[in-house]
């Protein structure tokens, strides 16, 4: 006999709308006496979905930095959240957004029950349902390298049509047409455009790349009205 699944639930709200483009900035190892100026940079550049890594030092107090110069339609938060107590914890310290490798329930309800914005890892199919069905608001798919584009493809096929599919793992810029085209809604960028050591300039110019890139998307720009960046970065956050 087959068993029949409990319907979707209806998820909880999203704090706010979702802020465009569709880029979550991983922010792994940022240094706290950094935190402000490299958030004021990427926001200046363009970029509204900041996400911190709590499995680096002072990962807490540099979501509180970015909280603090961040404008208002920005969504910040932790990443590689575990358990109940670090959800907590990036709430206290003014996250909205929690984000995690794996897809546990009790983490995602906790965060639901917060009002935050829930992207938990998945890379099956039951795992993507279970997360879902526990409140998630978007699906990290992780790793995508290992996934694939393919992967991603056959994903989408049985999916809600609504669902948020955004890729997280070695996307470089030229990337983001082959994955949008196979049904990406977003993306998470780590290390192709933040690194610890990369002076300002240089991020600017990776963040740049980035955004000209999403801006061909239909979801890489509109609803807050943000403009392509011209041919090469630019801006007081560039100089700096």
């Amino acid at each position: 006999m087959s068993q029949t699944l409990p319907p979707l639930p209806t998820r909880t709200p999203k704090p706010a709308a979702l802020p465009r483009p569709k880029l979550v900035a991983i922010l792994r190892g940022l240094q706290l006496a950094r935190a402000q100026t490299v958030g004021q940079l990427l926001f200046e550049a363009g970029f509204r979905c900041i996400e911190v890594p709590l499995n680096r030092p002072q990962a807490l107090d540099c979501i509180a930095a970015l909280c603090s110069v961040a404008p208002r339609d920005a969504l910040i938060g932790g990443g590689t959240m575990l358990t109940p107590k670090q959800v907590d914890d990036v709430f206290s310290a003014g996250g909205r957004l929690m984000v995690a490798p794996n897809s546990d329930a009790a983490v995602i309800a906790r965060a639901a029950a917060l009002g935050m914005f829930c992207a938990p890892g998945v890379a099956t199919p039951t795992e993507a349902f279970q997360a879902l069905r526990a409140g998630a608001h978007a699906l990290k798919l992780f790793p995508a390298e290992q996934i694939g584009v393919r992967g991603l493809k056959a994903l989408c096929s049985v999916l809600p049509a609504e669902t948020e599919l955004w890729p997280v793992g070695g996307i470089g810029p030229s990337d983001l047409q082959a994955w949008h085209a196979a049904g990406a809604t977003g993306f998470g960028i780590g290390s192709q455009l933040f690194q610890p050591h990369l002076d300002l300039a240089e991020l600017a110019a990776r963040a740049g790349d980035f955004l000209r890139a999403a801006s061909k998307l239909p979801f890489g720009f509109g609803e807050a009205g943000l403009k392509p960046l011209p041919s090469s970065a630019s801006g007081s956050a560039a100089q700096a």
